[in-house]
């Protein structure tokens, strides 16, 4: 009995109980550490913050985005690799008659499985840089084809301010959402000062808020929404972030709206987004669905066109305004002031100006001849002409009439003559008036430069406000569209108007109107006579047919 069970448990195989039940609980354990660690690998919401806010970045995007993943807790995550550009040796083959190589054979066919590769590689995720060839900094961004979620966007929230030269941001069909969008137009005041262009090509939102990107405050100058399904409710956004009666868009110099479906009224609104707006340099609605209705509007803003009730009355109070803001930085206006600070500053100017006369003679008695006694007393006339000058119109009033500078150089000749006169009196006024001259000046410079296009010089006609054509507009695509006779005609008269207007003032610096206009694949034969009327009245214009001749001319001659 004894053999038989020294026999039994000396077998390895003998099934024990309770060595089995300790067995089977230690290996249970023994998986539960081992598939511990195993869940740690995906990102866990609880330590994500931890981390990447210790951590600063250096500058170098491949290492910061890198390092900002892998503490977000992403394993697999996109490259940061220079953008392709095609090799600059490569040559067509002088003749075709030219018999391949061998050699040339083998190196197709291994050029043949290095595009194999190359297409598996451009799919994949990858964030591409532009550098600059001097310092290799970074210079645009461009993302295409794969979903930029919100995490990744924080991600360059933190990568992307020490870039210092960026210039540009690419995303093409990055699946981009409403709220995916107001996180990346907040990241976009972070970035740097250079930051001027921005391409958002093939992200389509179901909310079509676009016109984020064109707030008052935006720094964008160049903006590209092609391909994005904007409809007539987009483009209405869009037209009121351009200009509306009290705002108005002053950096945005291109926009890109091609490959959409804007229709008649999409163009409407983009149109009335034209008429008060003075920034916009170059704007592509190519290959939309804009007809006769929608080209005519556009057209309309090219010339002048009628100012609206409310437009009209919005004029009216600007011009108050401008009246009232013009009363206030004179130094004295009798009409509207406290009248006993206005009598003690006449007093004050009548007493100084006696006095001033009283010296004015007393130094012709001493020390001037007969001759130079009525050259002072045309000094006196002046300083009595000023004090009448100052105590109805100021400086300011006067230079904002378009006074000549001849005039004002005249004005300013009598200054000079004061200075036989010692006492310190004269020589503060003339002074104080001088200053006071450049801050007119400046103030009307400012002025000039930021004027509201209502208070532009307008024209009357039967009881009508006419306002000006935007003559800002330098470039204009409307290439694929449907567009017929009947809209061309509307363009042929805006650019008969604008071809005379830099004739009639060539000599003023200002805009010029079109220099480019787009209209070809439209619903109308190109033999049309309105079209080639159009095509030789831009011809002159546009820039790039007068520099062609004079490539022509330095091929032919040779040096």
């Amino acid at each position: 009995m004894s053999g038989e069970a020294s026999a039994t448990g000396a077998s390895p195989r003998a099934p024990r109980p309770g060595t089995q039940k300790s067995g089977s609980v230690t290996k249970k354990g023994d998986r539960a550490a081992k598939e511990k660690p195993a869940t740690v690998l995906p990102p866990v919401g609880e330590e994500e913050p931890k981390n990447p806010e210790e951590y600063q970045c250096t500058g170098a995007l491949e290492i910061d985005f890198a390092e900002l993943c892998a503490r977000w807790g992403y394993t697999d995550f996109p490259k940061v690799v220079t953008r392709p550009r095609p090799h600059p040796n490569f040559v067509l083959s002088s003749s075709l008659s030219e018999k391949p190589n061998p050699d040339d054979q083998r190196l197709s066919g291994s050029c043949s499985l290095n595009s194999l590769e190359s297409k598996y590689v451009f799919f994949r995720p990858t964030v591409q840089v532009e550098l600059e060839p001097e310092d290799k900094s970074v210079k645009e961004i461009y993302i295409r084809g794969w979903k930029v979620e919100e995490r990744i966007l924080g991600i360059f929230s933190k990568c992307l301010p020490p870039l210092s030269q960026l210039q540009a941001i690419n995303l093409w069909k990055v699946g981009l959402t409403d709220k995916t969008l107001t996180t990346f137009i907040a990241l976009l005041p972070l970035c740097s000062s250079t930051l001027r262009k921005v391409s958002l090509e093939a992200n389509p939102l179901p909310e079509q808020s676009y016109h984020k990107l064109m707030a008052l405050d935006s720094t964008i100058t160049h903006l590209s929404l092609r391909n994005n399904n904007i409809d007539d409710y987009g483009a209405q956004l869009l037209g009121q972030a351009l200009s509306t009666l009290h705002s108005c868009n002053r950096t945005l110099v291109s926009l890109n709206l091609g490959f959409n479906h804007i229709g008649d009224e999409g163009a409407g609104y983009i149109a009335d987004g034209l008429r008060l707006n003075r920034s916009l340099l170059w704007l592509s609605l190519a290959h939309n669905r804009i007809q006769d209705k929608g080209a005519l509007k556009l057209a309309e803003v090219l010339r002048p066109f009628e100012l609206t009730h409310t437009e009209v009355v919005e004029r009216r109070r600007l011009l108050l305004e401008k009246g009232t803001q013009e009363r206030m930085r004179s130094p004295s206006s009798t009409r509207y002031g406290d009248p006993r600070t206005e009598r003690e500053k006449s007093q004050m100017m009548g007493a100084s100006s006696i006095a001033l006369v009283d010296k004015t003679d007393k130094m012709q008695t001493v020390k001037t001849p007969k001759g130079l006694g009525k050259k002072k007393e045309k000094s006196g006339e002046v300083v009595k002409k000023e004090e009448k000058s100052g105590s109805g119109q100021s400086p300011i009033q006067g230079s904002l009439k378009k006074e000549d500078p001849t005039k004002a150089g005249k004005g300013k000749v009598t200054i000079p003559e004061q200075k036989p006169s010692k006492g310190k009196g004269p020589k503060s006024g003339s002074k104080e008036k001088r200053s006071i001259l450049l801050e007119s000046e400046q103030l009307i410079a400012e002025a000039t430069e930021m004027v509201n296009p209502l208070l532009e010089p307008v024209e009357h006609r039967d009881g009508k406000v006419f306002l000006p054509g935007n003559k800002v507009l330098l470039h204009l695509n409307l290439l694929r569209n449907r567009i017929t006779e009947v809209g061309l005609e509307g363009f042929l008269i805006a650019v008969q108007y604008q071809v005379q207007f830099p004739k009639a003032k060539s000599a003023s610096k200002g805009p010029v109107g079109l220099l480019w206009l787009s209209l070809e694949k439209n619903c109308f034969s190109l033999q049309c006579p309105m079209y080639t009327m159009i095509q030789e009245l831009m011809l002159p214009r546009d820039p790039v047919s007068k520099a062609k001749p004079r490539e022509e001319e330095a091929m032919a001659f040779p040096t």
